[in-house]
């Protein structure tokens, strides 16, 4: 995995308050939740995901969702795969996908840890 893509894990990990140090068979790792099902996630303290967590575009990028880390979560691969497979591509014209973006938009923002150098989200 790329430098770049585990600077973005451990920024979306900064700011997601389900995930706490916790030790993970003899070392430190980060341990939170999917942002879909609450799963746990184990995520070295370089960034390298120990499970199958991987980043969420909340908005897809195909429906103008950015790189923000309000717009990125972690989420297990069978959610974010599952969701990418029915939502992703009927965004626009699919009331459900919209409403899933919703929710996920909002639990993403309750889930908000403020970082020293943040304003609000």
């Amino acid at each position: 995995m790329s430098y770049a893509k585990r600077r973005k894990i451990l920024g979306i990990i900064e700011t997601d308050n389900t995930f706490e140090r916790a030790d993970h068979r003899g070392r430190e790792a980060w341990l939170g939740k999917c942002l879909h099902c609450n799963a746990h996630l184990w995520v070295g303290l370089d960034g390298e995901p120990i499970s199958r967590a991987t980043i969420e575009h909340i908005l897809p990028k195909t429906a103008g969702g950015t790189e923000a880390l309000t717009n990125l979560g972690l989420a297990c691969a069978r959610c974010n795969q599952g969701k990418g497979s029915r939502h992703d591509a009927r965004y626009h014209r699919d009331a459900r996908a919209r409403e899933l973006v919703e929710r996920l938009l909002a639990r993403r923002l309750a889930r908000w840890r403020k970082r020293e150098t943040d304003e609000e989200p």
